[in-house]
């Protein structure tokens, strides 16, 4: 890894450092958008070549805004009117969908999909393969799983109906493979054990285990906020 004069980064590995305040940053315009990618980046971010931030899904979307010290690795896609604060780091193919917002320290693992209309928090991990419908809200210092799935709809294809998905509190920890449904509330401290099936809220300083899950005091030893690195 080289250091640019400018105090950027450049890592043939993640690609070319973005500019910042840099707009209209697409080489493309692809048939099914609505012109060039237009985002805005902080100092020492680094965008993969074949990485996409600001795909505009309408003629009048705004831009990606990325906060400093930002790494966006190759395959990755992030949507106009996306803000994210510093600190983000993304795996490999990761989807960021419109009007979503993510705080400071925030890693988005390999695979996962971050739908539309989505709050993080931040100092967030979501490891690999995580699933996040619309309308999901994250808090501070959460931790999910990998292949972690959330949903957002009662009853797909049956009926019509509100979307809204689940809310982690501040400190909840999601396990492996764990599944939430529509508007579940997994409260501060809360710890979704791995293959869980959360059907009802989870209050907090509670572990939540089995399909469906059932409640049992948080053992001692997962106790406390969590200590993400």
């Amino acid at each position: 890894m080289e250091q640019e004069d400018d105090g950027r980064q450049f890592d043939d590995t993640v690609g070319s450092p973005a500019t910042a305040g840099e707009h209209a940053v697409d080489r493309r315009e692809p048939a099914d958008t609505a012109g060039p990618d237009t985002a805005e980046f902080g100092t020492n971010v680094s965008v993969a070549a074949d990485a996409r931030v600001g795909l505009r899904y309408t003629d009048d979307a705004g831009p990606a805004v990325i906060g400093d010290d930002a790494t966006i690795r190759s395959g990755s896609v992030i949507y106009a009117d996306t803000t994210a604060g510093a600190g983000l780091t993304t795996g490999h193919r990761v989807l960021i969908r419109e009007q979503t917002t993510l705080g400071e320290d925030v890693l988005v693992g390999t695979d996962t999909v971050v739908e539309d209309h989505c709050e993080i928090g931040s100092h967030v991990r979501l490891q690999t393969g995580v699933y996040l419908p619309s309308y999901t809200t994250v808090g501070d210092r959460v931790f999910v799983g990998p292949r972690a799935t959330m949903t957002n709809d009662p009853y797909p294809v049956r009926q019509t109906a509100d979307l809204v998905g689940p809310t982690l509190a501040d400190d909840a920890t999601v396990g492996a493979n764990a599944t939430l449904l529509p508007g579940v509330h997994v409260g501060e401290r809360a710890f979704v054990a791995a293959g869980a099936v959360v059907t009802e809220d989870v209050p907090p300083d509670t572990l939540a285990v089995g399909a469906p899950a059932r409640h049992r005091p948080l053992p001692a030893e997962l106790a406390g906020g969590n200590d993400l690195p």
